[in-house]
């Protein structure tokens, strides 16, 4: 693969998945060359650095804006590292928490409904005993849910909903959900946000993030993949 100009957003899905075979089997060293980026030292540093180079060699172009990374084609890109045995090493990260007016807020205008009705995963290596530069690229999935997929979703979102509604923050751990979980989203616990509490006065908690359980990322490369 060689780039010498900043990768335009696609133009179509078949160009989208055309570039991702492009890059499939390459190691993350291999595409940082392609793309002029340097290869972290310490990969324990460098959180979000492997998603920004695939959106870099994809042409993602929503950056921080709430829209989905491919805005022209309302698809979202999530990297999905796996351990040794092929199998989803860590939950995924899908979209923050929505702290206030929750009450007006349904599963079909939600964000993380928006989030998940197109995704482009990109399984990649994720072996410690991999070195972090010859970790490989794998093939590309284009996933939409199933309606039974999106029913354990809306199930696991309105029973989380529930108590964020109520103010019922001290409740909420990442043991509730079976497939969809929420946890802490900030950089340390000093990091708080406003929200309301169970008696509707403002209070302050820690901002959250919606995150995938791996056992519903398993489901579908069991579903896709274990056919190939």
């Amino acid at each position: 693969m060689s780039v010498s100009s900043p990768v335009a957003p696609p133009d179509s899905i078949e160009q989208l998945l055309e570039r991702t075979r492009t890059i499939a089997g390459l190691c993350f060293a291999d595409l940082a060359e392609a793309l002029g980026e340097p290869v972290p030292d310490d990969p324990r540093r460098a959180k979000g650095w492997l998603g920004q180079l695939l959106e870099q060699a994809l042409g993602a172009d929503a950056t921080s804006l709430p829209e989905p990374d491919f805005r022209a084609l309302g698809v979202e890109l999530k990297s999905l590292p796996l351990n040794a045995d092929g199998q989803p090493r860590e939950s995924t990260y899908v979209c923050t928490v929505p702290m206030h007016d929750t009450h007006q807020l349904s599963w079909e205008r939600s964000w993380l409904r928006l989030k998940l009705q197109r995704v482009l995963w990109v399984p990649v290596e994720a072996d410690p005993d991999i070195p972090f530069d010859r970790r490989r690229i794998g093939t590309a999935l284009l996933w939409s849910p199933t309606a039974e997929e999106e029913t354990l979703l809306r199930e696991d979102w309105e029973e989380l909903m529930e108590l964020i509604c109520l103010g019922r923050w001290e409740e909420l751990s990442a043991r509730h959900g079976q497939y969809l979980q929420i946890r802490p989203k900030a950089a340390h616990s000093r990091v708080l946000t406003a929200a309301h509490d169970s008696d509707g006065n403002q209070c302050q908690t820690l901002p959250r993030g919606f995150y995938l359980r791996t056992r519903f990322t398993r489901r579908i490369l069991d579903h896709h993949y274990a056919r190939t």
